[in-house]
């Protein structure tokens, strides 16, 4: 096959800070993330998705938390990882759709900017990235605000 497609989906809780990271942007918020490295579920969802269309598991496999030189990492050192491995292997991203699950903050005057960042990491234009936002209705950890996920789906096509 000619394409490969793979999901992925990263959480994490809200804890003591000014600001959460989301695709690579820094987005202001009462509250910061609990995470080894800068915490920004977009990149993490999205390089399981690159990690998945590859069959390589998921990015905990790759950049172990239980590693220091992770501590505090900026995420798009893995995203750019994860868009070597599958070059190596002859692979390049297509498009990317992500989806940010959270009452708060407000996802939707970052995204432009978290679509440039990501086009220009992945190395696709920016129209073939999509980033958007949901609320879960304040049900759940996203609805009580104890935290932030997203889900994220990456084409890989032949390069």
């Amino acid at each position: 096959m000619d394409i490969r497609i793979g999901h992925g989906f990263d959480v994490h809780a809200f804890g003591e800070g000014d600001h959460v990271m989301l695709g690579g942007v820094r987005v202001p918020h009462e509250r910061g993330v609990l995470a080894h490295s800068d915490g920004d579920v977009v990149i993490h969802a999205l390089c399981d998705a690159i990690l998945g269309a590859l069959a390589l598991g998921d990015i905990g496999r790759h950049f172990p938390p239980s590693d220091p030189r992770w501590k505090g990492a900026d995420s798009r050192v893995f995203l750019r990882h994860c868009r070597a491995l599958a070059a190596e292997r002859g692979w390049a991203p297509g498009n990317a759709d992500v989806t940010v699950i959270c009452e708060r903050p407000k996802v939707g005057p970052h995204v432009p900017a978290m679509q440039a960042l990501l086009a220009q990491e992945l190395g696709v234009a920016p129209d073939a990235v999509s980033v958007k936002a949901t609320t879960t209705e304040k049900l759940g950890f996203t609805g009580r605000g104890e935290g932030i996920a997203a889900h994220a789906v990456c084409l890989l096509v032949r390069a």
